[in-house]
């Protein structure tokens, strides 16, 4: 597939967009967009991963579990793509980071071939070796398309491949 048809795969964004901030459990998304606006992409990485612990109360747990993305309320899953969309003229966001990630073939079934390919390609990774969160590139500067948001701990990342399970749970709320 050229780069061409993988960038018109991907979400487009469109400057008029006016991004509701919806949330069915109450989480007020204020702080995330006020972030994302002024370009504070690490700040707005933590808010992000903040308000995930909140839509799925776990925040005394600090950590989400499989059966909490898979529940994860779709309304604020939209909410907090669509905010990173928006800011980041369609460079970052849950749903850009879906796309390259099923381009690459990858499926709710973990596979650390494809998880680290994907990896690789957000910017993760560089050369074989995973980064530190605080090592990402928090800039639209980045060469990597989909590099954030994390918002999720980076272990998990590292680790488990959480976001395979994200990105099923975008295509079931059809984002």
């Amino acid at each position: 597939m050229s780069q061409s048809q993988k960038n018109q795969e991907l979400p487009q964004y469109s400057p008029s967009n006016h991004v509701p901030l919806v949330s069915v459990r109450g989480v007020n998304y204020e702080k995330l967009r006020d972030l994302l606006a002024t370009g504070k992409w690490k700040e707005a990485d933590e808010e992000t991963e903040r308000c995930m612990l909140k839509v799925a109360r776990r925040e005394k747990e600090g950590w989400l579990r499989i059966e909490d993305i898979d529940n994860f309320s779709c309304e604020d899953l939209r909410t907090i793509d669509q905010l990173w969309i928006k800011y980041s003229n369609g460079k970052f966001g849950f749903s850009v980071q879906k796309q390259i990630y099923q381009n690459m073939g990858g499926t709710r079934q973990y596979d650390s071939q494809i998880w680290e390919a994907f990896c690789d390609t957000v910017g993760w990774r560089q050369r074989g070796k995973w980064l530190y969160w605080d090592d990402l590139t928090f800039s639209l500067d980045t060469d990597c398309t989909g590099h954030l948001p994390v918002g999720l701990r980076p272990q998990w990342v590292r680790d488990y491949g959480i976001k395979s399970f994200l990105a099923q749970r975008l295509v079931d709320c059809k984002i």
